[in-house]
């Protein structure tokens, strides 16, 4: 090759690699930055079946943010709760438990209260007193969640059907009108949420469930009533569901999963993006 066609293809490579990589930068450019940034907070210190959920519901929405493009952050870091923290945070998740520092609690409220964004799970709405989870916060679980202290539970954690209750709402389009959930330990409440104007309930356990759960102690077997399992409070961008316990056999092997039923998986996700203030991209 003469020094003449050298010069001709080395300037011809060249511009190949230059072009190469702006169309890479544009394209980086180009392409969207997380639509919203998620934070789930969780204690992973109480009862093993709840850390099943946790660490379920962590590759859950881990893998849900690397495909729908927001981000996705877990702590354990309660300390996080402080206003600085919580103004980056579109969404925040409690997945097993809730802040028990006043300045923490403090921070929660104020973030909601402007109009922040979040989902809690199961253990997340736990109050009694007495116990290491007291009914210490008032605004919390009587005004916020509206349901006051737990009342009690089934047993085993067994599926159940429920039944959507408001089906107008966003968050439960295509949902429907029945389905059956994954298995989970179900809780009963202080309060009767039906009688709070501030509270749409958006599913309950649909009587053909009964008889719910399989004891061994007779009260853990429910009969027959009415049982909200997830619901919202009009006057914040939230949503509270019952679900995040995973049945467990000896040993502590996992007999169950709160993330097998794809019909719940369409609901969480749905309850994400509504909260978020964002439709849902299509799949």
């Amino acid at each position: 090759m003469t020094g003449t066609a050298t010069r001709a293809f080395r300037h011809r490579l060249l511009t190949l690699v230059l072009g190469l990589c702006g169309a890479s930068s544009a394209a980086a450019a180009e392409a969207p930055a997380p639509s919203f940034h998620v934070v789930a907070f969780y204690e992973g210190k109480t009862e093993e079946a709840h850390l099943s959920f946790v660490r379920e519901a962590n590759r859950w929405f881990g893998e849900l943010a690397r495909q729908d493009g927001f981000s996705y952050e877990a702590t354990t870091d309660w300390g996080k709760l402080e206003p600085g923290f919580l103004a980056r945070c579109q969404v925040v998740l409690f997945l097993d438990a809730r802040p028990d520092a006043p300045a923490q609690r403090a921070a929660f409220r104020q973030y909601m209260e402007k109009g922040g964004a979040w989902l809690g799970f199961h253990f997340a709405g736990f109050a009694l007193t007495p116990s290491a989870y007291p009914q210490d916060w008032s605004w919390y679980h009587d005004e916020f969640l509206g349901s006051g202290s737990y009342g009690s539970n089934t047993w085993r954690p067994t599926s159940a059907v429920l039944r959507v209750e408001a089906p107008a709402h966003p968050a439960l389009r295509g949902l429907p009108a029945t389905f059956t959930a994954a298995p989970n330990e179900w809780y009963r409440w202080q309060k009767d949420l039906r009688q709070n104007p501030a509270i749409e309930i958006l599913l309950a356990i649909d009587p053909s469930s009964f008889p719910l759960g399989t004891g061994p102690k007779p009260h853990e077997i429910w009969h027959g009533g009415y049982y909200p399992v997830v619901w919202t409070n009009r006057n914040y961008r939230m949503a509270y569901l019952n679900m995040g316990h995973n049945d467990l056999g000896d040993g502590g092997s996992t007999l169950s999963s709160t993330f097998s039923s794809a019909t719940q998986n369409q609901l969480i996700r749905q309850l994400l993006y509504w909260v978020a203030g964002h439709e849902p991209p299509r799949r």
